[in-house]
């Protein structure tokens, strides 16, 4: 398909600029993939559409305040260090982004704040792309606590268009989140609360976690017309074995098996045995690019918010529901004023 097939009209109003009060206040259209029947609930509501025997698959990845902004040497000029991974432990090597770029070249030393926190440019990637070195003192867990109490909540600020709240430090994370190593929170878990998993799992139904720490590209607009030559950025993962057997069972009873954003949903049909059945991955890497036409072989059921035109995110989702059908629940949801991005609405797809 082209990425023009992804572009429609999406008034800013409709992008929720803030969370809402309640986690599991928010709305949640449910489209019926078969018949493309449309519901309008709220997300409390999720309860009714799952039983016995079925599965919901969360992503536990943790967000870190990944957006840090230090002064260069000499200068003093004002730079943000976005965090995008890291890339040796030992050696406090990481993989970053720099803005404004054009200052900062190899050999470069940032300083944060008045802490002992200290970076060393040390080779270019991208056009704003640097792999840089932290000289700091301290052990690897003293190092990550000085970039937590410097650091800040990496919300999409370029689509959100207001700086960082005190709210987003609780609410751009899952009551999910266990595993540190994303700079994106997978939004789809964001309504939960411990009060709707526990109501599900009262009804029989089991949650079941996996891996995938988020980075950047997921968020990074696709510049060909030509989608099947488009790559992602690779992204860590990790499936542990019991999720494994609680998933395929459910495959085998004839279950559904809902990945609780698409995040979730990449990370399992990046580990298809041979047997169509989801297997254990311990450490690996993913860069599937999921879009129309996709055989889906581990996932019947998607929940996952509404996203950006021509979003990577947008395209795995009507790849899941079919195109024409989620173009047509999309127009629905923007008539009735649905909510979009990482604090709006969502959709649930059965």
């Amino acid at each position: 398909m082209k990425l023009s097939a992804f572009k429609f009209d999406l008034p800013h109003s409709l992008i929720a600029q803030y969370p809402l009060d309640d986690r599991d206040g928010a709305r949640m259209m449910v489209l019926h993939r078969k018949t493309g029947k449309i519901e309008h609930k709220m997300f409390k509501d999720i309860v009714d559409y799952f039983g016995e025997g079925d599965v919901m698959v969360s992503n536990n990845t943790k967000v870190f305040p990944a957006r840090l902004y230090g002064s260069k040497e000499k200068t003093g000029a004002k730079i943000e260090v976005f965090l995008l991974r890291e890339l040796n432990r030992e050696m406090r090597l990481w993989d970053v982004l720099v803005d404004p770029a054009r200052k900062i070249r190899v050999g470069n030393k940032l300083y944060f704040g008045d802490s002992d926190l200290v970076a060393e440019v040390i080779d270019n990637t991208t056009s704003r792309g640097r792999t840089i070195r932290f000289l700091f003192d301290g052990n690897h867990e003293e190092m990550m606590q000085a970039i937590y109490e410097l650091g800040e909540t990496p919300i999409p600020k370029d689509v959100l268009q207001r700086e960082v709240a005190d709210v987003d430090n609780e609410r751009y994370q899952t009551i999910f989140a266990d595993v540190e190593g994303a700079v994106a929170a997978p939004t789809a878990g964001i309504h939960f609360t411990k009060n709707i998993v526990r109501r599900m799992e009262i009804n029989g139904v089991d949650f079941s976690p996996l891996t995938l720490h988020i980075g950047i590209g997921t968020f990074r607009q696709v510049e060909v017309e030509d989608l099947t030559k488009h790559k992602t950025d690779s992204e860590n993962f990790f499936i542990p074995e019991e999720t494994c057997k609680i998933v395929n069972q459910a495959l085998e009873n004839k279950k559904r098996v809902c990945a609780i954003g698409s995040t979730t949903l990449r990370a399992m049909e990046s580990s298809v045995s041979a047997n169509d059945r989801v297997k254990p991955i311990n450490n690996a890497w993913t860069d599937k690019f999921i879009f129309p036409p996709y055989d889906f072989k581990i996932t019947n059921a998607l929940l996952t918010n509404f996203h950006l035109p021509e979003s990577i995110l947008l395209m795995t989702t009507c790849a899941f529901g079919g195109y024409e059908t989620i173009t047509e629940a999309y127009q629905v949801a923007i008539k009735e004023k649905y909510k979009f991005f990482t604090y709006g609405d969502c959709m649930l797809i059965i």
